[in-house]
């Protein structure tokens, strides 16, 4: 483990119930990262997606996808540029290619692969993977950008 919950805290503005990554387990700077998230039957959004028959939204695991990215451009900075860290955030420019394979619901274990397609000064665009037993659930490509709040 790289970081817990508490030190993601540190890196991301996001917090419950919109904090989507329990941890991250492996980083290489500028290249690649890889998370998770315990997928939990007490998660606020299942109370609508579907009582009956929870399934985690797709929409919630792309979320889960950028904010792991974020830790990685975050972490990719600079030192110098890491000390002012609470005065940046990550923004969402675009979302392509996106996939849904297979439903996630309670009880799954929701990691997260990243790996940089590109970076460009503040922009990063990312091959993003979501697997749960190693299969990949979910897929898309990313694009943000580290901007001053």
């Amino acid at each position: 483990m790289l970081f817990n919950v508490v030190e993601i805290q540190k890196i991301l503005p996001h917090r419950y119930p919109f904090l989507l990554v329990d941890r991250i387990t492996e980083l290489e700077h500028g290249k690649s990262i890889e998370g998770y998230k315990n997928v939990s039957i007490s998660e606020p959004v299942f109370q609508g997606h579907f009582p009956d028959h929870p399934i985690y939204p797709g929409v919630m695991i792309i979320e889960g996808m950028a904010q792991v990215g974020g830790v990685l451009a975050f972490q990719s900075l600079p030192e110098e540029e890491q000390a002012n860290i609470d005065q940046k955030v990550v923004y969402f420019m675009s979302i392509d290619k996106a996939k849904f394979r297979a439903p996630v619901t309670p009880g799954d274990k929701l990691v997260y692969r990243l790996n940089v397609i590109k970076n460009k000064g503040p922009v990063w665009q990312l091959d993003a993977k979501a697997f749960v037993d190693d299969k990949v659930v979910a897929q898309a490509e990313l694009k943000a950008m580290i901007v001053d709040k």
